[in-house]
């Protein structure tokens, strides 16, 4: 499971969309960003109350279960 120091779900923040912890700043943003061939620092200057951290953080942890065996 993803460090919850870094995304958050609840019922009051956007009806339990996942967020990145602290802002209002759905994951799904990052994603479609990086779809959209937007660079990481462009989502991260868009969106300010996200930072580094936490954007690699999730990022990675997808990484992580995508290349999980089987």
């Amino acid at each position: 499971m993803i460090d919850e120091k870094w995304i958050e779900r609840s019922s009051d923040i956007l009806g339990g969309t996942p967020v990145f912890r602290g802002t209002r700043v759905p994951v799904q943003t990052l994603i479609d960003y990086l779809e959209g061939g937007h660079s990481l620092e462009e989502f991260l200057d868009d969106f300010p109350t996200v930072d580094r951290e936490q954007a690699i953080s999730m990022l990675e942890w997808t990484k992580r279960v995508l290349l999980e065996p089987a």
